[in-house]
């Protein structure tokens, strides 16, 4: 956002402020790396808009700064008669959101894509890939400093105070007071936006995903990306083989309750987060609801044995001895009061302010069309 109201206003004055030593150290730099195509979302939706748009402007940006990555293309497949009138509303999703070259496969398909995979049916898209999503950021913030703006690392916002035409925000290294702020803060969006006077509905509530990754010597059975047909009532996607920009090939993730909004070691625990997470309403209700999904979960988080099944319904040659431990990360997942989760991309403001209340995945594909949405909406609010 950063990048793109520069773009557009070059004489404004602007300052990144980043939590972290680094930019890009929290759901940027711990996921898969996937740049999503746009198959899954409601056509209409926010998702579905500025995935597609996110993915071709990420791709422009890739090719012309040089940040490694490829369009390895992706299968989800169906491996049970069940799943194969999902699997056709996909394609109608798919096709509706214009994701770009998306086709039907038969079994014999899949086994030329895939060799190693097996499956009824599947739907193939070349456009989707891989990238090193923490390279991107590294690369915005270059550009950042070249264009003369500051971004200050190390710079928690701890408190926010509005008026007399300015927002004030006290953070780690001093106090910043400005006309207008901007938001993105993911894991930490919820406090950010009733800091500045906001709704506390929807709250954040992080889900923890660890992933497994194929032995070195057993990579050679995934060639790009392996996704099930997802579960509609969940926005997560499901325990997928996915070869990563390092050249692993990754395996996962779960999704359980976090005990912490930066829980990426399993020993990590904050006392408040445990607590925001436990006193929200929300939580209640979704558990309530989706119990039966919480105990497959936590299956999948026993050992890697229920991981390697899940991976074998697509890879049968794919054994538990197959596994290693693998990366870990945190979803910033948006709550409301009743437990519904919210599924697509949300947006607010508050005096002075506009916040990104909800940006998981494909938050990371979308983000150069999401700064284009916000920037839009600050054109048209905001005295800039």
């Amino acid at each position: 956002m950063a990048r793109e109201l520069a773009e557009r206003h070059p004489a404004l004055t602007i300052r990144v402020l980043e939590k972290e030593a680094e930019v890009g150290a929290h759901q940027t730099g711990h996921n898969s790396g996937v740049v999503h195509a746009g198959i899954y979302y409601a056509p209409g939706s926010l998702k579905a808009r500025l995935c597609v748009e996110g993915a071709r402007l990420l791709y422009e940006r890739c090719e012309r700064d040089g940040i490694p990555h490829e369009r390895c293309g992706k299968l989800i497949v169906a491996t049970d008669r069940s799943e194969l009138a999902a699997l056709e509303e996909l394609e109608r999703r798919g096709i509706a959101n214009a994701v770009p070259g998306l086709r039907h496969v038969d079994a014999d398909g899949i086994r030329e894509l895939e060799p190693h995979a097996r499956g009824l049916a599947a739907l193939h898209s070349p456009g989707t890939g891989i990238v090193d999503f923490a390279g991107v950021a590294r690369s915005l913030a270059d550009e950042l400093r070249e264009r003369g703006v500051e971004v200050a690392t190390s710079c928690e916002v701890r408190h926010i105070q509005t008026g007399a035409g300015r927002i004030e925000l006290r953070t780690a290294r001093g106090d910043v007071r400005s006309r207008h702020a901007l938001f993105c803060a993911g894991l930490w969006a919820d406090r950010m936006a009733v800091a500045c006077g906001g709704d506390p509905d929807p709250r954040i509530v992080p889900f923890r995903g660890a992933y497994l990754r194929l032995r070195p010597e057993r990579r050679h059975l995934v060639r790009a990306l392996i996704y099930p047909v997802p579960d509609p009532r969940l926005p997560f996607l499901g325990v997928h083989l996915s070869r990563h920009p390092s050249g692993d090939v990754l395996v996962g993730p779960t999704a359980l309750l976090a005990p912490a909004r930066d829980a990426y070691a399993l020993g990590r625990v904050r006392a408040r987060d445990m607590a925001a997470t436990a006193l929200w309403p929300g939580t209640w209700r979704m558990a309530r609801r989706l119990w039966r999904t919480g105990i497959r979960e936590l299956r999948h988080a026993a050992g890697s044995g229920a991981l390697a099944r899940a991976a074998a319904r697509y890879v049968p040659e794919i054994g538990p001895g197959d596994l290693e431990p693998g990366p870990a990360g945190v979803r910033a997942q948006a709550v409301h009061r009743d437990g519904t989760l919210l599924d697509d991309f949300a947006f607010s403001a508050t005096e002075r302010a506009l916040h990104v209340r909800n940006a998981p995945s494909p938050g990371a594909t979308s983000a150069l069309a999401i700064a284009r949405h916000v920037a839009d909406r600050a054109d048209r609010t905001l005295d800039l």
